[in-house]
């Protein structure tokens, strides 16, 4: 089984490979990286792989931006020691998520998960992961949104929510009515809790529903400007970075 693992930190890299050794000699770590700039670099030009370990928060940013950049095709077993990117890396590659520090018999586990999934080279990747997340239920998404007016407290329905935008500090929804309403959330934080089907950030300040996009124009650097409906003075340019993530997201 060929495997890398991304690992900022040496001595917690070293440790894991000592242990994937002792679960299984056959297991051959290949290669270790520890940067999502590396990593971008080595999948850009990378071999056929079994399997791949990877720490959420490297040195220079999350391992989460790397998806964004290249496509990767295998699966992905996250170790990090932080529990709040549990749902997002279920959107992704992801068969299982460890937490530091490791445990010998769960990332056993883990990896006999992968050969159960994979034992059948020809079944195909997305209905695996789709059926894996389904099992194990992690994939519960907000249905309404809570919203601020006055001293009061109220709701949206997702459905309803054309686009989420930020602005400074705060958070506004508008709904298709082209009503603008304060949220509780901030973008980072509906990122994870919408449905990732339904809903895709394409920057900073944007993040959109996908009923909401009345054209995508191209435009300047290869990058891709969205005209939505209702309209927005937001920044609707689709991030370089984002572009073909985007695409994809666009003709799931």
């Amino acid at each position: 089984m060929k495997v890398i693992i991304i690992e900022d930190e040496t001595p917690a890299a070293n440790r894991l490979t000592k242990l994937l050794h002792t679960i299984n000699e056959e297991i051959d770590v290949v290669c270790r990286l520890d940067s999502v700039v590396s990593a971008v670099q080595y999948f850009q030009s990378a071999t056929e792989l079994d399997l791949i370990f990877m720490d959420i928060q490297l040195a220079d940013g999350l391992s989460f931006d790397i998806f964004h950049q290249v496509k990767i095709k295998a699966p992905v077993i996250f170790t990090t020691a932080f529990d709040q990117y549990t749902l997002k890396a279920f959107k992704v590659n992801s068969i299982d998520y460890l937490l530091k520090p490791i445990d010998q018999h769960e990332l056993a586990r883990a990896v006999e998960k992968y050969r159960q999934l994979y034992h059948k080279k020809n079944d195909d990747f997305s209905e695996k992961i789709l059926k894996l997340v389904q099992e194990m239920n992690t994939a519960k998404y907000k249905e309404r949104l809570l919203v601020k007016r006055g001293q009061q407290l109220s709701y949206i329905k997702t459905e309803a929510t054309a686009f989420c935008y930020a602005d400074g500090k705060l958070c506004y929804a508008v709904d298709f009515n082209n009503n603008k309403h304060l949220l509780e959330n901030n973008l980072s934080q509906l990122e994870e809790q919408l449905q990732p089907n339904k809903f895709y950030r394409i920057n900073r300040q944007l993040l959109v529903n996908i009923e909401a996009i009345k054209k995508v124009h191209t435009w300047l650097g290869g990058r891709l400007k969205l005209e939505l409906l209702p309209a927005t003075n937001a920044e609707t340019v689709v991030s370089r970075e984002r572009v073909n993530a985007f695409k994809d997201w666009l003709g799931q």
